[in-house]
Protein backbone atom coordinates (compact mmCIF):
# COMPACT_ATOMS: atom_id res chain seq x y z
CA UNK A 1 0.00 0.00 0.00
CA UNK A 2 1.35 3.39 -1.02
CA UNK A 3 2.17 5.54 2.04
CA UNK A 4 3.84 8.57 0.40
CA UNK A 5 2.60 11.51 -1.62
CA UNK A 6 3.58 12.38 -5.20
CA UNK A 7 5.47 15.36 -3.75
CA UNK A 8 7.50 13.01 -1.51
CA UNK A 9 8.27 10.77 -4.50
CA UNK A 10 9.48 13.83 -6.44
CA UNK A 11 11.64 14.91 -3.49
CA UNK A 12 13.20 11.45 -3.22
CA UNK A 13 13.84 11.31 -6.97
CA UNK A 14 15.65 14.65 -6.67
CA UNK A 15 17.80 13.11 -3.91
CA UNK A 16 18.59 10.09 -6.10
CA UNK A 17 19.48 12.35 -9.03
CA UNK A 18 21.79 14.37 -6.80
CA UNK A 19 23.53 11.21 -5.57
CA UNK A 20 23.93 9.61 -9.00
CA UNK A 21 24.55 12.47 -11.40
CA UNK A 22 27.47 13.90 -9.43
CA UNK A 23 29.50 10.79 -10.28
CA UNK A 24 31.82 10.80 -13.35
CA UNK A 25 30.24 10.25 -16.78
CA UNK A 26 26.77 9.40 -15.53
CA UNK A 27 23.42 10.16 -17.06
CA UNK A 28 19.74 9.50 -16.62
CA UNK A 29 17.23 8.03 -19.01
CA UNK A 30 13.93 6.19 -18.82
CA UNK A 31 14.37 2.51 -18.14
CA UNK A 32 12.01 -0.41 -17.66
CA UNK A 33 10.14 0.81 -14.60
CA UNK A 34 11.35 4.36 -14.02
CA UNK A 35 14.36 6.63 -14.30
CA UNK A 36 17.61 4.70 -14.65
CA UNK A 37 21.08 6.01 -13.94
CA UNK A 38 23.82 4.86 -16.26
CA UNK A 39 27.57 5.09 -16.67
CA UNK A 40 28.60 6.19 -20.17
CA UNK A 41 25.04 5.63 -21.30
CA UNK A 42 25.03 1.85 -21.16
CA UNK A 43 25.84 0.46 -17.71
CA UNK A 44 23.01 0.92 -15.24
CA UNK A 45 23.99 1.21 -11.59
CA UNK A 46 20.78 2.56 -9.98
CA UNK A 47 17.11 2.62 -10.94
CA UNK A 48 14.33 4.55 -9.19
CA UNK A 49 10.95 2.89 -8.66
CA UNK A 50 7.71 4.40 -7.42
CA UNK A 51 5.28 1.62 -6.43
CA UNK A 52 6.59 -0.77 -9.11
CA UNK A 53 3.77 -3.18 -10.03
CA UNK A 54 1.89 -1.93 -6.94
CA UNK A 55 4.56 -3.32 -4.60
CA UNK A 56 4.02 -0.55 -2.04
CA UNK A 57 7.64 0.61 -2.20
CA UNK A 58 9.31 3.89 -3.01
CA UNK A 59 12.75 2.48 -3.69
CA UNK A 60 15.91 2.20 -5.67
CA UNK A 61 17.47 -0.97 -6.95
CA UNK A 62 21.25 -0.71 -7.11
CA UNK A 63 24.33 -2.72 -7.87
CA UNK A 64 26.04 -3.97 -4.71
CA UNK A 65 29.31 -5.72 -3.86
CA UNK A 66 29.18 -9.47 -3.48
CA UNK A 67 27.57 -10.54 -0.21
CA UNK A 68 26.22 -7.10 0.71
CA UNK A 69 22.66 -7.83 -0.39
CA UNK A 70 22.27 -10.79 1.95
CA UNK A 71 24.00 -9.02 4.84
CA UNK A 72 21.86 -5.88 4.58
CA UNK A 73 18.60 -7.81 4.24
CA UNK A 74 19.45 -9.96 7.26
CA UNK A 75 20.48 -7.04 9.47
CA UNK A 76 17.91 -4.41 8.37
CA UNK A 77 14.99 -6.05 6.52
CA UNK A 78 12.78 -3.01 7.09
CA UNK A 79 15.21 -0.91 5.00
CA UNK A 80 16.60 -3.32 2.41
CA UNK A 81 15.17 -6.05 0.19
CA UNK A 82 16.01 -8.37 -2.69
CA UNK A 83 14.58 -6.73 -5.80
CA UNK A 84 12.88 -8.70 -8.55
CA UNK A 85 14.62 -9.16 -11.91
CA UNK A 86 18.08 -8.07 -10.69
CA UNK A 87 18.22 -9.51 -7.16
CA UNK A 88 19.68 -12.78 -8.41
CA UNK A 89 22.72 -10.74 -9.56
CA UNK A 90 23.26 -9.39 -6.05
CA UNK A 91 21.54 -6.04 -6.57
CA UNK A 92 20.07 -4.43 -3.47
CA UNK A 93 16.65 -2.84 -3.00
CA UNK A 94 16.60 0.23 -0.75
CA UNK A 95 13.43 1.71 0.77
CA UNK A 96 13.93 5.42 0.08
CA UNK A 97 11.79 6.60 2.97
CA UNK A 98 14.39 5.13 5.35
CA UNK A 99 17.54 6.89 4.07
CA UNK A 100 18.84 10.45 4.15
CA UNK A 101 20.93 12.20 1.51
CA UNK A 102 24.30 11.25 3.01
CA UNK A 103 23.49 7.55 3.13
CA UNK A 104 21.97 7.70 -0.34
CA UNK A 105 25.15 9.34 -1.65
CA UNK A 106 27.22 6.50 -0.16
CA UNK A 107 24.92 3.81 -1.58
CA UNK A 108 25.00 5.35 -5.07
CA UNK A 109 28.77 5.71 -4.92
CA UNK A 110 29.20 2.04 -3.95
CA UNK A 111 26.80 0.95 -6.71
CA UNK A 112 28.80 3.03 -9.18
CA UNK A 113 32.04 1.37 -8.07
CA UNK A 114 30.50 -2.06 -8.75
CA UNK A 115 29.76 -1.22 -12.39
CA UNK A 116 32.20 1.50 -13.51
CA UNK A 117 35.33 0.78 -15.53
CA UNK A 118 38.61 1.02 -13.62
CA UNK A 119 39.51 4.34 -15.26
CA UNK A 120 36.37 5.98 -13.89
CA UNK A 121 36.88 4.47 -10.43
CA UNK A 122 40.38 5.94 -10.46
CA UNK A 123 38.91 9.32 -11.47
CA UNK A 124 36.29 9.06 -8.72
CA UNK A 125 38.97 8.29 -6.13
CA UNK A 126 41.12 11.16 -7.41
CA UNK A 127 38.17 13.58 -7.32
CA UNK A 128 37.38 12.46 -3.76
CA UNK A 129 40.91 13.05 -2.51
CA UNK A 130 40.91 16.53 -4.06
CA UNK A 131 37.66 17.36 -2.27
CA UNK A 132 39.04 15.95 1.00
CA UNK A 133 42.22 18.04 0.63
CA UNK A 134 40.15 21.23 0.52
CA UNK A 135 38.09 20.58 3.66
Amino acid sequence: MRTWTPAEADRRLTMVRSACLRLPETGERPSHAGPGFFIRGNKMFVTFLDDHHDDGRLAIWCAAPEGVQQEMIETEPERFFRPPYVGHRGWLGVHLLTVGQGELDAIAREAYRCVAPKTLIKQLDSDSSTVDDHR
